[in-house]
């Protein structure tokens, strides 16, 4: 089975072992150290990434949210595969509908396949490297004015805050996880998400690849691109938008940087 084939497998089954786990009265949730929350359904799904996706190719190197990582490990490997059971725990545990699967393979810490797939929408999103990013078949293109009045830019209220005079319409998304902020820009429902402060590497990689098939641009906050398996695995900030619509957000972000030193 290719790389592809494999990775949708696995990740559609996920979202239905979600679904059907997502459904129980007494669904059993905990807090880790860093405040945030996991569920039986996170682990659960995790399990069966690990049982699947990571048995089928025991030779690649390893990220995923839910497991201890070993940064030697997967960093003597070119190949990584780059796995969030559910992002949106707490739309999760509350019964809401914004929450994903996702995962992506990183080939010398670049993504080259991607699935993001929202089971309570039942939208499948996936991306390849130089083949497009599609939303359930149909491909994605981004449209890309240059100009940020009237943009729907979702982020955290401090990179919005920085944006407050450019004329956009601020989305702070606290309902959206990542993967479905860069999702909706990929499929043209957003104009562009912001973050800054560290982002993990499984918030972000699939929706990279597909906001890049798509034709649009995702990097740092200071506009530098990621690299994936690094020893620490997170990335400085999210920019993400079509090309100059990119370009503009950069420039906006830095202009605020300097404005306060």
């Amino acid at each position: 089975m290719s790389d592809a084939d494999l990775l949708c497998d696995v990740v559609r089954e996920a979202g239905e072992l979600g679904l059907a786990i997502g459904r129980k009265k007494d669904l059993r949730h905990w807090t880790k150290p860093d405040g945030s929350h996991v569920t039986e359904g996170d682990l659960a799904i995790n399990a069966l990434f690990e049982q699947r996706l990571r048995a089928a190719r025991p030779d690649d190197g390893w990220l995923s949210e839910e497991t201890p990582d070993e940064p030697a490990a997967r960093m003597a490997r070119d190949r990584l595969w780059i796995i969030d059971p559910i992002d949106g725990t707490r739309a999760f545990l509350e019964g809401r509908r914004e929450w994903c699967v996702a995962a992506a393979l990183a080939v010398k810490g670049r993504p080259v396949l991607a699935a993001v797939f929202t089971p309570r929408h039942n939208e499948f999103f996936t991306a390849t490297a130089g083949g497009g990013a599609l939303l359930n078949g149909t491909r994605l293109a981004l449209a890309d004015p240059a100009s940020l009045a009237g943009a729907h830019i979702a982020g955290n209220r401090k990179a919005l805050a920085s944006l407050a005079d450019l004329g956009i319409a601020p989305d702070p998304s606290g309902a959206l996880p990542l993967q479905l902020r860069l999702a909706h820009v990929a499929a043209g429902r957003l104009d562009g998400a912001v973050s800054i402060g560290r982002r993990n590497d499984w918030d972000l990689a699939a929706g990279e690849l597909l906001v890049a098939e798509a034709g649009g641009r995702v990097s740092g906050s200071s506009g530098e691109g990621y690299i994936y398996n690094r020893p620490e695995p997170w990335q400085q900030g999210l920019v993400a938008a079509g090309a100059k619509r990119h370009a503009a957000l950069i420039e906006a972000l830095s202009a605020a940087r300097r404005s306060t030193d």
